[in-house]
């Protein structure tokens, strides 16, 4: 009989980055803290990590990051005014945002050496149990939410799932590229991936597009990982060594991913998800056609 995997409670949200891409924005506000129509990017990030089931979940800070914690606590006199003004619908909205208790738990990167290492920062929260990755300035637009449909291939397959889509294959050299063995529909085994590989020498056009689930050996290996693309210690890296021992499957999700970390990614967020919702989606339209 085949043993269930162990459940996945957890998930690591590295949220350190100074967000550079979208100066200067980001001067003095958390990237994650930039609004997409009428909400912060971290707030669409939590919002998926709890419909996946997440029940903890654990925020790799940097300095002049206190804004992310704040943002998941109460604000008294806030709170006291919408409600003596009868802005109850705004109340119940802010209030359903607020963190559980010991929901969420809050870790520092002291320096800026890649993702890699801010995962490894949370290592002492995570423990020995398995647990996800979101990287907090990619909105996934779809339904489920991305990481739901990554935890319904975790619960059948265990070992170690990855998020991915499709990119142009002129592009697949920005990007972290699975290498693909065979494919089960929108699933994929991998033999390997690289990340942002030379021109031309990717293996597939497959990016690794901000979405993991991993077992917790990946710690060790992170913690002597030699620093790869761009200086930084890469978690793609120690995937790819941990991969030699642990079987990894891609998931091609269904949903349509937005880069909030560029400017134009971040525009094209606010217009996209602006022009879904019911209640502003035909103003934002008319907003729109009337600059063209």
């Amino acid at each position: 009989m085949t043993k269930s995997p162990a459940r996945l409670r957890k998930a690591v949200l590295p949220v350190a980055g100074l967000g550079t891409r979208v100066l200067p924005g980001t001067k003095t506000t958390p990237k994650e803290l930039l609004n997409v129509v009428d909400r912060p990017i971290l707030s669409y990030i939590v919002e998926e990590a709890r419909e996946a089931g997440i029940e903890h979940i654990v925020f790799v800070t940097g300095r002049s990051k206190g804004a992310i914690e704040d943002y998941f606590d109460h604000q008294i006199e806030l709170e006291a005014q919408l409600l003596a003004k009868g802005k109850t619908d705004i109340l119940e909205a802010m209030i359903a945002e607020l963190a559980t208790a010991g929901e969420m738990s809050f870790t520092r990167q002291m320096q800026p050496k890649g993702l890699g290492h801010a995962v490894w920062c949370a290592r002492d929260i995570i423990g020995c149990e398995p647990f996800a990755v979101l990287l907090p300035d990619v909105i996934v637009d779809s339904e489920p939410g991305a990481l739901k449909q990554l935890v319904a291939a975790y619960d059948e397959l265990g070992g170690n799932i990855i998020g991915v889509e499709t990119v142009p294959e002129a592009d697949a050299h920005k990007y972290g590229i699975v290498d693909p063995q065979d494919r089960n529909g929108r699933r994929i085994r991998m033999k390997g991936m690289i990340e942002k590989p030379a021109a031309g020498t990717a293996p597939s056009n497959l990016s690794i597009s901000g979405r993991y689930i991993l077992q917790p050996e990946i710690f060790a290996i992170l913690e002597n990982q030699e620093r790869g693309a761009g200086g930084e210690i890469q978690l793609t890296d120690a995937m790819a060594t941990l991969m030699g021992t642990q079987d990894f499957t891609a998931v091609e999700y269904e949903g349509v991913t937005h880069d909030c970390g560029d400017k134009i990614g971040l525009l094209r967020a606010n217009v996209a998800l602006a022009l879904k919702r019911p209640d502003l989606g035909e103003a934002a339209r008319a907003a729109i056609t009337a600059l063209l």
